[in-house]
């Protein structure tokens, strides 16, 4: 049993249909729903929706502060590696950009770790390209448990791994890995994604799956906007959200709203989404689940970022870098040819945090501790 199953019996075309089908009743009739279902949440995400849009934020603020409280939650990106085996048009870290590559070393790790400790994050999220080779499990096990005395939530976003491996680095200390399917369109996928492991798109839908036999306290899921026909794969993504709710219903679970940003070898969006459908769609997403963390990136620009985050974000990351290092150096700017993609919000820590405070909001910076710490070995 796997989403797998599940996402074959989907005409993604006749999903399309339904979406554009919508009408201005349908989307009424999901606003005045307690709990959406999922055609409700289609309607929401629909056209006939977009006119809404100040009756559904209000309706996901209300949401969120019930649900949330007024905080927000704080975390920053450590990028491990750029190293990767994979050739994805969107990425700067394809393999067959000539880019400069570079893995963190022990050394380079404690001084980027102490920076950002000096930062006050104590929610950390491990990124790497994909290059098990350099960077698999063993690699990434011993950064967990290097890092584990120092931060209250690590994250990772690495490539795909087996059941038992995410098992293994749960038991050093591993809290939540975001897996994005990047868009759920298999001729787009296939079109994006052209050397390497993750050309097997199952193999792919189904990560989020081991990680819930797994038992692993949190996942990430969430699609690369502006690959494919954003409302379709939006759809898709809440599809498999719904499912692996009803299935590993033990697990936590976050969405995230990536768009395409500029980096080396992009391509160019083919489905572009505006700042407003944008905002459609995170507020769709809080009405049709409540309880789910919405999180958004420093993709975004500060503007919008600070005004979209009272309709229902309430996880955000800052000051990233998308390179390996920097942290220690108080860079941020440089070193371009390292990075995954450009960010847009390049404040820092402290900025955001006095952003999140003139919204009558709290940004947290460590919400919780281990009960049962794993010894750091």
């Amino acid at each position: 049993m796997s989403f797998l199953r599940f996402f074959n019996q989907i005409n993604q075309d006749e999903l399309a249909l339904s979406i554009h089908s919508k009408t201005v009743l349908d989307v009424e009739s999901a606003l005045q729903s307690n709990r959406p279902s999922y055609e409700q949440f289609l309607a929401l995400i629909s056209p006939a929706g977009e006119p809404y849009l100040e009756t559904m934020a209000q309706k996901s603020s209300q949401l969120t502060r019930q649900r949330f409280g007024n905080t927000v939650q704080l975390f920053i990106p450590l990028y491990l590696s750029n190293k990767c085996s994979n050739i994805c048009t969107y990425c700067g870290f394809s393999l067959g950009n000539k880019i400069r590559r570079k893995t963190l070393s022990i050394n380079e790790l404690d001084r980027e770790v102490l920076a950002i400790k000096k930062m006050g994050f104590d929610h950390i999220l491990l990124v790497t390209g994909e290059a098990p080779g350099t960077v698999g499990v063993s690699y990434i096990g011993s950064v967990i448990e290097r890092l584990r005395p120092y931060f209250s939530h690590i994250s990772i976003e690495v490539q795909p791994l087996e059941q038992e491996d995410y098992q293994a680095l749960m038991d050093i200390g591993l809290d939540a890995v975001l897996v994005y399917q990047e868009t759920y369109d298999r001729t787009t996928y296939k079109q994006c994604h052209l050397h390497g492991n993750k050309t097997d798109f199952d193999y792919r839908l189904t990560t989020a799956d081991r990680l819930g036999l797994a038992g692993i306290d949190k996942i990430g899921i969430g699609a690369l906007i502006g690959l494919a026909n954003w409302r379709t794969d939006a759809a898709m993504v809440a599809a498999h959200l719904d499912y692996l709710e009803k299935t590993y219903w033990r697990t936590r679970y976050a969405l995230a709203f990536p768009r395409l940003r500029p980096c080396e070898g992009i391509l160019r969006p083919t489905s572009a989404i505006s700042d407003r459908q944008l905002v459609q769609l995170i507020c769709a997403c809080r009405l049709f689940k409540p309880e789910v963390e919405l999180t958004l990136s420093t993709r975004e620009s500060s503007t919008f970022r600070d005004n979209v985050l009272p309709l229902g974000i309430t996880s955000m990351s800052a000051y990233s870098n998308t390179h390996p290092g920097g942290y220690a150096d108080d860079i941020i700017s440089d070193n371009r040819e390292l990075e995954q993609f450009s960010i847009n919000d390049n404040r820092r820590p402290e900025a955001v945090a006095d952003a999140i405070r003139a919204r009558g909001l709290e940004p947290v910076w460590k919400d919780w501790t281990h009960c049962f710490s794993h010894s750091p070995g």
